[in-house]
């Protein structure tokens, strides 16, 4: 049974199954079956919050998690992720559940649990931010790929707060998130630009439009955001992919790079699904075992000069030694 406490964290904090549809936020996505999938995300996200907000102990969550499809369980544990952020900043004391899950089963879905963090986030004070990183030294990606929680920040501002977001096209306070400012904010961006495939729902031609709806210098890393959730998310035809590599454009570099992360980010989870085998093949014109490659021989213990390297491969046109 819940606890008290865990039923009233999650009425205040979690949004509802319905209040996460396309529907209920209002976004210009006309509904489709490809729209319906797109919201299983959020909704198994939003599922994996309330299960982390009242488990007993990490072994019943597990259990839990471990009924979710294969393809939506990252996204389940996201939610999780964020429910023990929450529940680890907000506490008092030495408090371990997010670093405990992180370091045993979490592991494979480590890079949407960072972004999980980044949905905690958007719903802490800043003051409480410097309590949400657990220290994972020992780990693969950690912590480079944290940054990946600024990006689910920057998502979540999008998805819940469109028109001040997307509409208005705010841009948040620097934060030294790693210790550097002036990189919160593109990080933030990738992450809008991922909320962008979904607020659209998968609709290339809008999501293009979109994009290009921002100030130029945003847009290079919204691109990146876009290539991200078409890879790892899906939604659209091979056709619809072409078109949304043509779309890019001057960015099909930034395209590039951010299917490549999400290739990487379904291959460490161990279950790569075929669209987004698909979309890797069509956005970069690689195979998923040459996608893994660059991403593993581009890796660095800096964020950006990860995302540079991947970048510079597909802007300099480079030999198919990937391929």
């Amino acid at each position: 049974m819940s606890t008290l406490i865990g039923s009233l964290r999650r009425l205040v904090l979690a949004p509802s199954l319905e209040e996460v549809t396309f529907a209920r936020r209002g976004f210009p996505c006309a509904p489709s079956p490809a729209t319906a999938r797109l919201e299983s995300i959020p909704q198994a996200v939003v599922c994996g919050f309330e299960w982390g907000i009242d488990a007993h102990d990490q072994w019943d969550l597990e259990r839990r998690l471990a009924m979710v499809d294969t393809e939506l369980r990252g996204f389940a544990y996201e939610g999780a992720t964020m429910a023990f952020t929450v529940l680890d900043a907000m506490g008092r004391g030495k408090r371990r559940r997010t670093r405990d899950l992180l370091l045993g089963p979490g592991q494979p879905h480590i890079f949407l649990a960072y972004i999980g963090i980044g949905f905690a986030m958007a719903r802490l004070p800043r003051p409480l931010w410097k309590k949400v990183l657990p220290d994972l030294g020992g780990t693969p990606y950690h912590p480079t790929m944290s940054w990946l929680a600024v990006d689910g920040y920057g998502f979540d501002l999008a998805y819940f707060h469109t028109r001040r977001w997307v509409g208005e096209q705010r841009v948040p306070d620097p934060y030294p998130w790693q210790g550097n400012a002036a990189y919160f904010t593109r990080a933030v961006d990738q992450g809008i630009g991922r909320a962008l495939w979904f607020i659209h729902g998968a609709n290339v031609p809008e999501v293009s439009a979109a994009v290009r709806g921002f100030a130029a210098h945003r847009q290079p890393d919204l691109w990146s955001g876009v290539g991200l959730a078409a890879t790892f998310a899906g939604g659209c035809g091979t056709g619809a992919l072409t078109g949304l590599r043509e779309e890019a454009g001057e960015h099909r570099a930034e395209l590039a790079q951010g299917s490549v992360f999400a290739l990487k980010a379904r291959h460490y989870a161990g279950h790569v699904p075929a669209h987004s085998e698909a979309a890797v093949e069509i956005l970069t014109g690689l195979s998923t075992t040459g996608a893994t490659t660059l991403a593993d021989e581009a890796a660095a213990g800096d964020y950006e000069i990860w995302r540079g390297r991947i970048r510079a491969y597909f802007a300099a046109d480079a030999e198919n030694t990937y391929r």
